[in-house]
């Protein structure tokens, strides 16, 4: 299934929908799915000691790690609150957080989550940019996937090919495409040999490399699911993706979860 969804599952027409293919073929053209970064990650050892940024290019090594998600109201789904924090990776401290509160006329197609969510997400980094604050995102985790994606360009994806900034797609539940589904994930974690290893790397049937599922604590029962969104490789995704989890969903997301769920109760929309 495509990440959880509180609106609605609508029909939209077929126009509408071709013309999201050709967006979606375009923007694939943009596509990376190898490193392309400036920067390094850290060892174990340098995220567990306090680095004084005044004296180093704070550029240089991975420090600030974003996270963005949108939460729907209950009562109308057509109402979401798009929230984007960044936390300090060394701590995993929260350094920024904004939200905008919006009315999305976009229907939620399956397999097209982009189109509704995007725009209001780039909305959000655009402010941030705008205000030259030092600590934009260096990679962005997303809740939703990137190539594990029925036409391989997931949220992740579109959203890190237009805001050209690196991307993980980061799964709550497995969207069943190219032979994948819970069933045969089961199997594979469950395998012999298998119970000791906290990383599976999930391959379709048609041999493509689609992400990896990631028992992420010691005591989490299910998986998340990791992909590669734009400009990140899926073996760097996860190293970045296991230093930030302090719970079974990765800090970042779950810290824009939270926040996003909170400004729909503070304003009454829950």
């Amino acid at each position: 299934m495509e990440k959880e969804h509180a609106s609605v599952k609508t029909h939209c027409s077929p126009e509408l929908q071709n013309k999201w293919i050709e967006i979606q073929d375009s923007l694939k053209k943009s596509l990376k799915i190898e490193d392309d970064f400036s920067w390094k990650i850290p060892t174990s050892e340098v995220q567990n000691l306090e680095i004084n940024t005044e004296n180093l290019d704070s550029r240089a090594i991975l420090k600030y790690v974003g996270g963005v998600d949108v939460s729907f109201s209950k009562t109308d789904p057509s109402i979401a609150c798009a929230t984007l924090v960044v936390l300090d990776l060394n701590t995993l401290q929260v350094v920024y957080e904004d939200f905008s509160t919006v009315q999305l006329d976009i229907p939620y197609v399956p397999g097209f989550l982009a189109f509704r969510e995007a725009p209001v997400l780039l909305d959000l980094l655009e402010k941030m940019k705008k205000g030259s604050l030092p600590f934009y995102p260096q990679i962005l985790m997303v809740d939703g996937n990137g190539l594990l994606h029925p036409r391989g360009f997931g949220l992740a994806c579109h959203l890190g090919v237009l805001a050209n900034v690196p991307t993980v797609g980061i799964g709550k539940n497995l969207h069943h495409v190219d032979g994948l589904n819970q069933s045969r994930v089961r199997q594979l974690l469950e395998a012999e040999g298998n119970l000791s290893k906290d990383v599976f790397t999930l391959i379709g049937d048609s041999g493509s490399t689609l992400g990896a599922a990631i028992r992420s604590t010691q005591d989490a029962l299910k998986p998340i699911f990791i992909s590669v969104g734009h400009r990140v490789s899926l073996a760097s995704a996860i190293k970045i993706v296991k230093m930030s989890c302090r719970f079974r969903v990765p800090e970042p997301i779950r810290q824009a979860d939270i926040r996003s769920k909170a400004c729909l109760r503070i304003h009454g929309l829950s």
